[in-house]
C-alpha cells in the first residue's frame, strides 16, 4: 500500500477541523465577553462558571477517549462518534448563546454554567473520535505532517471567516434594531449549522485504516492515565500543547476587551475601511492575523521537514515573543499600528496551530513500542481535555483579573462605554506580557522534546519487526 494518502481523503478530513476551530474560536474570543457585558454577570462570578467546566472536561474527554479506543462496530471505532452527534454537536452552539434575561445573577450563572456543559460534552463526543483518526490513516512521519495541514489549512480558513463575519454579524443585528443577544445566536446558528455537516461526512465516508484488528484488553481508567504519564515524550507534548494553546487564547479572550476599551476608547460599534469596506474593530484585527496565519502555513511545513518540528516551532514561538512584547505600546485610536502587529502575530501564531499537533501522533508510535498496545483515544482525549482545560483557565484567570481591576459591565443597550484606568492597565498587562511569560514556558519545553526524526524513524522499524514477527 501507498504510502501516499488520496488528496480527497486529505481534503474531507481536514475540513472536519472547520466545525470544531469555527466553534472553537467564536467560543475562545466572544464568550468571555458574552458573560459579563451580553448576559451581565459580575467578572468573578462569571469566572465560576469556567471552574465549572474544568471539572466537568476532567471527567468527560479521558472517559470518551477510552470508550472510542474500546468501540466495536461494523462502521469501525471512531465514524459512530461521528455519525450520531455531529448534528447535536452543531444544535449546541445555538444553546450556548441562548442565556434569559434573568435578573438573578445566580439563575444566570447556572444556566450558562449548563448550557456550556451541555456544549462541552458534544464537543468532546465528536472531537475525540476525529481527531484519533489522525495515526489511523496513516504511519508515515511526513503524511501525518501533510495531514495536519490540512486541518490546520481548514482551522485556519474556519477562524479568519469567523472573527471577520461573527462580529458582522453581531453588529448588523444591533443596527437593525435588535440586540447583541439575539446577534450572537444567530452567529451561532451560521457557525453551528456550517460546522456540524463536514463531521458528518467523514463519519460517512472516510475509513479507518490501520486500528489493530484485535482490541487489548481493557485497562482501568486510572491505569490508562498512569500509563499515558509514563509516556516520557508525551510528558513533553503535554506541556507544549497546554503553554502553546494557553498563549492563543489569551489573545482570543483578552484581545476583544483591549480593542473595544482601550483601542476603539468604549465605541461598541467602532469600525476600520480596509479596501472600501467598513469592517467591525474585532474582524479587521482578527481577520489580519489569521489572514497571515492562512499563508504562513507552508513555510512552516517546509521548515518542519528540512529541519525538524521542534526547531521549526522554536522559532515561531521566538518571533511571536518580540511582536508579543510591542501590543502594550499600541496608543489609544491608532488602529495603523494595530494591523501592522496583527499580521506580524499571525506569522507567529500559524506555528503555534499547525506544529504541536503534528507531534502528537509520534509520541502515540514511541507508545505502541513501549506498552504494545495503540491508545490513540486515550492520548487525544488527553489532548481535547488539555485544549479546553486551557481555554476554561484563562476565562477564569481572565474575568478574575477584570474583576479585581475595577471592570464594570456597561447597562444594556449602551453602545459607548469607557472602562476606569485600573481595568484598561490590566487588560493591556494580560494581551502583552503574560502571554510572554506564557509563551517562555513553551520554548523550554519544545528544546528538550526528546523525539527527533531520527528518532521516529527508529521506532518504525522497530514496529514494522514486530508486526513482520507477529503475522507470521
Amino acid at each position: 500500500m501507498s504510502k501516499k494518502l488520496p488528496f480527497w481523503l486529505k481534503l474531507l478530513y481536514g475540513s472536519g477541523d472547520w466545525g470544531l476551530s469555527s466553534i472553537g474560536m467564536m467560543r475562545s474570543i466572544f464568550y468571555a465577553l458574552y458573560l459579563t457585558d451580553v448576559v451581565g454577570i459580575e467578572p468573578r462570578l462569571a469566572s465560576l462558571g469556567a471552574l465549572v467546566g474544568i471539572v466537568w472536561d476532567a471527567i468527560n474527554d479521558p472517559i470518551i477517549g477510552v470508550i472510542s479506543d474500546r468501540m466495536q462496530t461494523r462502521w469501525g471505532r471512531r465514524r459512530p462518534f461521528l455519525l450520531w452527534f455531529a448534528f447535536p454537536f452543531g444544535l449546541s452552539f445555538v444553546i450556548l448563546w441562548s442565556a434569559p434575561n434573568w435578573e438573578s445573577q445566580i439563575a444566570l450563572l447556572t444556566y450558562v454554567t449548563l448550557a456550556f456543559m451541555i456544549s462541552d460534552t458534544l464537543t468532546t463526543l465528536v472531537a475525540v473520535p476525529y481527531l484519533s483518526l489522525t495515526p489511523e490513516l496513516t504511519q508515515d512521519y511526513d503524511e501525518r505532517t501533510s495531514l495536519s495541514s490540512f486541518r490546520t489549512v481548514f482551522q485556519l480558513l474556519a477562524a479568519m471567516t469567523v472573527v471577520i463575519t461573527a462580529p458582522m454579524i453581531v453588529d448588523k443585528v444591533i443596527e437593525m434594531g435588535g440586540s447583541q443577544q439575539q446577534g450572537f445566536m444567530l452567529a451561532g446558528a451560521v457557525f453551528g449549522g456550517l460546522g456540524s455537516l463536514p463531521l458528518f461526512l467523514i463519519g460517512w465516508f472516510v475509513r479507518e485504516r490501520f486500528a489493530p484488528e484485535e482490541l487489548p484488553e481493557a485497562l482501568p481508567f486510572r491505569e490508562t492515565l498512569r500509563v499515558a504519564w509514563q509516556n516520557i515524550p508525551f510528558r513533553y507534548a503535554a506541556g507544549i500543547y497546554m503553554f502553546n494553546w494557553s498563549a492563543v487564547d489569551m489573545i482570543a479572550i483578552t484581545f476583544p476587551y483591549f480593542l473595544l476599551y482601550w483601542v476603539a476608547k468604549g465605541n461598541l460599534l467602532a469600525k476600520i475601511n480596509i479596501l472600501g469596506i467598513d469592517l467591525a474593530l474585532e474582524s479587521a484585527f482578527f481577520g489580519v492575523l489569521m489572514f497571515v496565519c492562512i499563508l504562513c502555513v507552508p513555510f512552516w511545513l517546509w521548515l518542519a521537514r528540512t529541519r525538524n518540528k521542534r526547531e521549526a516551532y522554536i522559532l515561531g514561538m521566538i518571533f511571536w515573543i518580540i511582536i508579543q512584547s510591542l501590543i502594550f505600546t499600541i496608543p489609544q485610536g491608532n488602529t495603523t499600528y494595530l494591523l501592522i502587529l496583527a499580521a506580524l502575530a499571525g506569522v507567529g501564531v500559524s506555528a503555534a496551530y499547525i506544529l504541536p499537533d503534528s507531534i502528537l501522533p509520534d509520541v502515540i508510535e514511541w507508545d505502541e513500542l513501549r506498552t504494545r498496545r495503540r491508545q490513540e483515544g486515550v492520548y487525544y482525549g488527553i489532548r481535547t481535555l488539555i485544549r479546553k482545560l486551557t481555554g476554561a483557565l484563562i476565562i477564569f484567570l481572565t474575568l478574575q483579573m477584570l474583576g479585581w481591576s475595577g471592570y464594570q459591565s456597561p447597562p444594556d443597550g449602551v453602545i459607548q462605554f469607557t472602562q476606569p484606568d485600573s481595568a484598561l492597565t490590566a487588560i493591556r498587562l494580560m494581551v502583552s506580557f503574560l502571554g510572554v511569560i506564557i509563551l517562555a514556558g513553551t520554548i523550554v519545553l519544545a528544546w528538550s522534546y526528546p523525539l527527533s526524526r531520527e528518532k521516529y524513524a527508529r521506532i518504525q522499524k522497530l514496529l514494522i519487526r514486530r508486526r513482520e514477527k507477529a503475522a507470521k
